[in-house]
């Protein structure tokens, strides 16, 4: 029977790779860096996860991911809004240890379905779901064509944000705006 995990130990493990996330990217990490940097054995972190990515999984479901709260206000202007929204996305992403985060949480979702749904789950659909209740209020406004599937919308505005982390590079305002012009042109109802 395997012994049960010291709190003192995981909460060690996951704040090394945190910091090392932070300083050195997910390629960076090894688990010889984590095991020195929480102060425990390799032997340990092998018992207690699968792989790197497991213990960044749970460094990132026990912790925050800087950048993702979506607490913005809804206002009655929808290209306003959007704009906003992918204004506050793209200064997180020129905050290098924001774009190591989604880094990682890219590389981590594709190398672990069942870890990745679980991350995507905590940090992506909170995103998802603010930018469809927009999409859908303007729709009811009448400002949306009828047709328009907002969880789609929703779901570009986060593979562009996904993308720029990737890059490495955040939106510039202009590319904000004509990402959101083109958006408002493709969906508008034209009335």
């Amino acid at each position: 029977m395997p012994r049960p995990r010291s709190e003192k130990a995981r909460q060690a493990v996951l704040a090394a790779m945190r910091r090392a996330l932070a300083a050195g990217g997910y390629g960076a990490v090894t688990i010889e860096g984590l095991a020195a940097e929480a102060e425990v054995s390799k032997q340990t972190i092998y018992r207690w996860w699968k792989s790197k990515a497991a213990i960044l999984g749970e460094a990132l479901l026990d912790g925050s991911l800087p950048g993702a709260d979506v607490s913005l206000p809804m206002t009655d202007d929808l290209r306003t809004d959007l704009r906003a929204w992918f204004s506050a996305a793209s200064a997180a992403l020129g905050k290098p240890e924001v774009v190591a985060l989604a880094r990682a949480l890219i590389a981590v979702t594709a190398t672990d379905p069942e870890l990745g749904d679980a991350l995507n789950r905590r940090f992506a659909d909170p995103i998802v779901e603010w930018i469809t209740q927009r999409v859908e209020r303007a729709r009811d406004a009448g400002d949306v064509r009828a047709d328009a599937d907002a969880a789609v919308i929703a779901d570009q505005f986060v593979a562009m944000v996904s993308y720029a982390a990737l890059l490495g590079r955040p939106l510039s305002e202009e590319r904000v705006d004509a990402t959101v012009d083109v958006l408002l042109r493709g969906i508008a109802s034209g009335r």
